[in-house]
């Protein structure tokens, strides 16, 4: 791929991209600036990485409107852009694409059901599975050994790595992502407690929605609702081994990390931030924007636009913060204490 060819892509999301030096460089990959070597590019989006101008091996650095890139131009190619994170992004996302989950084509040992209807352009790996009256739309990727259940619906250009399992009815948006061990649509925890101690188990009669661009990650697992749907709403991105129990409703662009767990029927709003081992109890909503810290213990409702939010119970960062400053200064309270009581008692002549 050629220097040109990467400036074409980045004018697509970028009002100017200046190139300073040659077009035609051959680049094969991209890599961490400290360590890239010939045919590769990196980018320079921090100013304590512009020292590593000099000594870096790439052949292509992406770097801001604004870098001083002049003495360097006889050596290296640059891109300069508005913003040079986000153009490298991009730029992983170019030669990514070229990432092979599953070739070309139906593989001879995949297994396809009844009444199916398969778009164009198709990728079904070894021993993959696809049930019953199941449509996976165009150009979708289903990788060796994943198993789709009667009646999952795909859109197109949706990547099922290996050893995903869509459970039955699960529909899934366009340019959906799931990674290895991916569990969507198991039955929900849902058991009723008897007057002997003992627990009959609710039937999960619903479905999951996964809505557009949706990326989720290795051994988690969205469950099936209840009744009706547990939804992840657009654009959202959750990690690996993330738990989202029945009934949940995950708003448009929220990011959850590793760990977390979510009880049944929360509804979460958009452009929400959850940190890694947060844990929620059911039924609880939280406004759009809120930001929840790592471990967090979630016992009630945030029903108010943009808190940040942590500790356990969770409360505002601020009363965190506040509380934990006084558990630090206890042993200086105690002795301060400690000295007043003896002082009150020498008054006594005790």
């Amino acid at each position: 791929m050629r220097v040109h060819d990467i400036q074409a892509y980045l004018d697509r999301f970028f009002d100017r991209v200046e190139l300073v030096g040659d077009g035609e460089t051959e680049i094969g990959g991209p890599a961490r600036i400290e360590s890239a070597t010939e045919g590769q590019v990196s980018f320079v989006a921090n100013e304590k990485y512009i020292r590593f101008i000099g000594s870096t091996g790439a052949s292509l650095l992406i770097v801001g409107e604004t870098a001083p890139v002049g003495k360097y131009s006889d050596r290296l190619t640059f891109l300069k852009v508005k913003d040079p994170y986000t153009a490298f992004v991009f730029v992983l996302q170019l030669f990514s694409s070229h990432r092979v989950v599953a070739p070309p084509g139906i593989a001879p040992t995949a297994v396809i059901g009844k009444n199916v209807t398969l778009g164009g352009n198709l990728a079904i790996g070894e021993y993959a599975v696809i049930g019953d009256n199941c449509v996976i739309g165009d150009n979708t990727v289903v990788g060796a050994h994943t198993v789709l259940m009667d009646g999952v619906v795909t859109g197109c250009e949706c990547v099922l790595f290996p050893g995903v399992v869509c459970y039955e009815g699960t529909v899934l948006g366009d340019r959906v992502t799931l990674h290895s061990g991916a569990v969507i649509g198991a039955d929900g925890f849902g058991f009723a407690p008897q007057p002997d101690g003992s627990y009959i188990k609710i039937p999960q009669m619903g479905i999951v929605e996964i809505r557009d661009d949706v990326e989720i990650g290795a051994n988690s697992t969205v469950d099936r609702a209840t009744m009706g749907s547990t939804v992840v709403e657009k654009g959202t991105k959750i990690d690996n081994l993330v738990q989202i129990g029945h009934n949940c409703r995950i708003g448009e662009s929220t990011v959850i990390a590793s760990q977390a767990g979510i009880s049944g029927s929360v509804t979460v709003g958009a452009h929400c931030m959850i940190g890694g081992q947060a844990g929620f109890a059911g039924h609880l909503t939280l406004a759009d924007r809120t930001h929840i810290a790592a471990r967090a213990g979630v016992t009630k409702s945030f029903r108010e636009r943009g808190q940040a939010i942590g500790g356990f119970p969770a409360q505002s960062l601020r009363s965190q913060f506040r509380q934990e400053a006084l558990v630090r200064n206890l042993g200086k309270m105690r002795e301060k204490l400690d000295a007043l009581e003896a002082e009150l008692r020498s008054l006594k002549g005790e």
